[in-house]
């Protein structure tokens, strides 16, 4: 095939370029520049190229495409004229506007906008769940598990950044071992020492892209094992019910009273193994007690029952002494997961898992084949913010942040919601609170939404009947905020149809 033309010297094979995958020999002799402009008008118009993007600059584009610079630039000229493109000398063109977008074909998916408060709350939570509550509108957002992403100690990241690039080698730049960075796994060894009493090798650390793949990778491994079945609190966490449900596990429900979670009704379920939230359980912030913990080492012990121990919230502890972990007593029978999603940002997707040692070298081939490990420069920047005592001051400023928003809740619940009893308040990210009365929690939660005010109805966290309630977070708000959300949660309850809670 002939792919020479006039502007192509020598007649050699003509260029083409990578901005828009053009190719220069489809334009008509004499009218490069129409067919040029055609070109990036139709980009603008279909979204490859939004506003705010940046075009090549004529030199490069002629190169590229083996023209002339005067068909760029009369190409880039006609889009100034007609208000998509402005050239602003040295720093570039740049897309100001797009002509009508194309029109789609039909049965083409279209973005949903944001949901409506009541088309939220309306079913059972589905797999969707949690991205239709990220998209729905909320000036004041008081959902659980959200950490407050400002307060991440970018100035100290960066600099420990700095210093882990000055320092690399090539080496460490190409795939590592799947297990994690041998730099990462030995601060995690010495941090979950140092606050959480767990004495491990760091060749027993498996560096995971969070507690959400922990569960994903453990979901594989125990069905492997010819486990089909993992017990889980009751009320318990939605989300990480749906991992397990993902990877076709029953979760049969086992009951959570003020003294953590009920053993006898665990051995009645039969399942082999059980998924925990001991040091702060979610969603009503209750410790494992210490009759509850002789209890489960001994159903552990005579069943050979596995034990996973999401060390959720552990650290942020503000009214009580630290709770020893269940792996620090029972490494034969316990998955110990963490994560610094509340400590630092879940962006990062770094967690850590350790397995008894049956299952070690399963987990780990899991994560091989998952994806080949998580990615080294965030997990070695990781290991020396955290050797540093980076990590620790940026837990103690934490724990300060916190309780002052946590006082402003329970303050502001105090004066709003005086029928509500608040739970779990002496630690964690949350606090739930109930009320002694019948109605829908949902309902509640879709008022509030619709009231610009989003928290989790307790009824999303319970697979039997409860008590009705509310799942509020106060780390990612301001206490202003926390005290305009309640009041609003306030005058649903009085006004919006639900005064039954006040009666």
């Amino acid at each position: 095939m002939n792919r020479s033309n006039e502007d192509a010297p020598g007649g050699a094979i003509t260029p083409g370029a990578d901005f828009l995958h053009l190719a220069i020999d489809e334009a008509p002799g004499g009218g490069k520049s129409d067919w040029l402009a055609r070109q990036i008008r139709r980009a603008l118009a279909d979204g490859r190229l939004p506003v705010g993007s940046r075009l090549p600059a004529t030199r490069v584009l002629a190169g590229e495409l083996g023209v002339s610079r005067g068909v760029v630039t009369e190409a880039y000229q006609r889009l100034v004229e007609d208000g998509h493109l402005d050239g602003r000398g040295r720093n570039g063109t740049i897309v100001v506007g797009a002509p009508a977008p194309v029109t789609r074909a039909t049965g083409s998916a279209i973005p949903a906008g944001p949901p409506s408060p009541r088309s939220v709350f309306t079913a059972a939570p589905g797999t969707e769940i949690f991205d239709t509550m990220r998209r729905a509108r909320a000036r004041i957002d008081l959902s659980p598990g959200l950490p407050d992403l400002a307060a991440f100690p970018r100035a100290a990241w960066l600099r420990t950044e700095r210093r882990v690039l000055d320092h690399l080698a090539a080496s460490d730049l190409g795939y590592g071992d799947p297990r994690g960075t041998p730099a990462l796994r030995l601060a995690i060894a010495h941090w979950i020492a140092r606050n959480r009493g767990i004495r491990a090798d760091p060749d027993e650390v498996l560096i995971v892209a969070g507690t959400a793949q922990t569960l994903t990778l453990l979901g594989r491994v125990l069905r492997d094992d010819g486990i089909s079945a993992i017990a889980v609190e009751d009320p318990g966490s939605l989300g990480a019910r749906q991992h397990l449900h993902n990877c076709r596990l029953d979760t049969p429900p086992v009951a959570v009273d003020s003294e953590g979670v009920r053993v006898d009704e665990l051995r009645a379920t039969g399942a082999p193994a059980v998924l925990l939230t001991p040091a702060h359980q979610f969603p009503t912030g209750v410790v494992l007690r210490g009759s509850r913990r002789s209890e489960l080492t001994c159903w552990a012990r005579e069943h050979g029952g596995l034990i996973i121990e999401d060390d959720y919230d552990a650290e942020h502890r503000y009214d009580r002494t630290p709770v020893p972990a269940l792996r620090s007593v029972l490494p034969e029978n316990v998955f110990y997961a963490g994560s610094v999603s509340k400590l630092l940002a879940p962006a990062l997707r770094i967690g850590w898992v350790l397995a008894p040692p049956k299952y070690r070298e399963a987990l780990v081939d899991a994560k091989r084949f998952a994806d080949l490990g998580n990615a080294a420069l965030p997990q070695l920047v990781l290991a020396r913010f955290m050797e540093s005592g980076a990590m620790e001051r940026q837990l103690r400023h934490l724990r300060r942040h916190h309780r002052h928003r946590r006082d402003a809740m329970i303050e502001a619940i105090g004066a709003h919601l005086p029928s509500a009893t608040v739970h779990g308040a002496a630690a964690g990210l949350h606090l739930t609170i109930t009320f002694d009365a019948e109605f829908a929690d949902t309902e509640i939660a879709a008022m509030a939404l619709d009231r610009d005010v989003k928290v989790h109805p307790l009824s999303w966290h319970s697979q039997r009947p409860h008590r009705p309630g509310l799942v509020l977070g106060y780390a990612a708000s301001t206490p202003s905020d926390i005290a305009e959300g309640v009041a609003a949660l306030g005058e649903v309850l009085r006004h919006g149809g639900a005064s039954r809670p006040g009666a």
